[in-house]
């Protein structure tokens, strides 16, 4: 069927249907003329074409009105649903407004980006969109889930391939937790008091090697590893529970030594800064709410 209408659209100037449509309505041919900023001429020289499309009248003179044939009685209406229908597919987009949107976003994140974003963007959200969701997915193969369409935007520091857009949220430096009154967190943290101690290293893709085992590498040094857990919330509880020790981002570790008994302190070699990014699908680049989001947790990135 749709082969059908493409076929017959083929030889339609669909310019003629918005004259058609403006003819059967008004039943004058001056009034549908004046109506499209058509001279008279040009509006009856429309119909007269019309006529031989349709093979019909169309309207019908009747004493001093035109009146539609029974074929432009049941044409009417479906051609001012087709037309507004097609009107709608070319329209621009309705803007999206936040303050009555019902609207449902996935987000990927670790438990990292979640501990340090969320709460800002529920707070913006509440005051802001209250009617928008958001749902989170913690997966370590988050640029996956964006080429699949699983999830919308994705909040990582992880390499990111180019077939993906990303933009760059802040940028992150690292901090050593030790618990609090233990023997490491009295007095300066050496060099070579860092590499005796235990350390409980974060892996969420469960391999082996870091950032900071990299840099011990190129020194020819490395440390000892105690545990290995795939997510940073563990990583407090371990190192508050007994003398080890935790080198991680230092936003959340702030975050975490509120709550837990923790000492924070620099590292003892210097640690390159990292970035943190939002990433999404190039499809969702014009998409209005997914425009609205990712410059929502833009702005808080620039706050952070």
């Amino acid at each position: 069927m749709r082969m059908v209408h493409t076929r017959t659209l083929r030889g339609v100037d669909l310019n003629l249907l918005l004259v058609l449509q403006a003819l059967l309505e008004e039943r004058h041919v001056t009034r549908a003329a004046t109506r499209l900023g058509l001279s008279q001429s040009a509006t009856s020289h429309a119909l007269s074409r019309l006529r031989e499309l349709y093979g019909d009248p169309l309207l019908v003179r009747a004493g001093r009105e035109l009146t539609l044939s029974p074929r432009a009685e049941r044409l009417l209406p479906r051609l001012s649903q087709g037309l507004d229908e097609l009107g709608a597919a070319v329209a621009d987009e309705p803007a999206f407004d936040p303050r009555t949107a019902r609207h449902h976003f996935k987000l990927g994140s670790s438990d990292y980006g979640q501990v340090v974003l969320l709460p800002r963007l529920l707070a913006r959200l509440a005051r802001d969109a209250p009617g928008v969701e958001i749902s989170v997915n913690g997966d370590s193969h988050l640029p996956e889930l964006l080429e699949s369409g699983e999830i919308d935007l994705a909040v990582t520091p992880s390499s990111i391939p180019r077939s993906l857009q990303t933009r760059t949220l802040f940028t992150e430096d690292f901090v050593c937790m030790v618990k609090r009154r233990s023997a490491l967190a009295r007095g300066k943290l050496s060099l070579s008091r860092y590499l005796a101690a235990r350390h409980v290293v974060v892996a969420p893709s469960g391999t082996p090697g870091s950032l900071v085992d990299n840099v011990l590498s190129q020194r020819g040094l490395s440390r000892q590893i105690a545990l290995r857990v795939p997510n940073f919330l563990v990583a407090p509880i371990v190192v508050s529970a007994a003398d080890y020790i935790n080198t991680g981002p230092a936003r959340l570790a702030r975050h975490l030594a509120e709550v837990y008994p923790l000492t924070l302190l620099p590292p003892p070699l210097p640690l390159p800064d990292f970035e943190i990014k939002l990433t999404w699908h190039a499809r969702l680049d014009h998409d209005p709410a997914q425009r609205w989001l990712r410059q929502v947790i833009l702005d808080l990135g620039r706050e952070l």
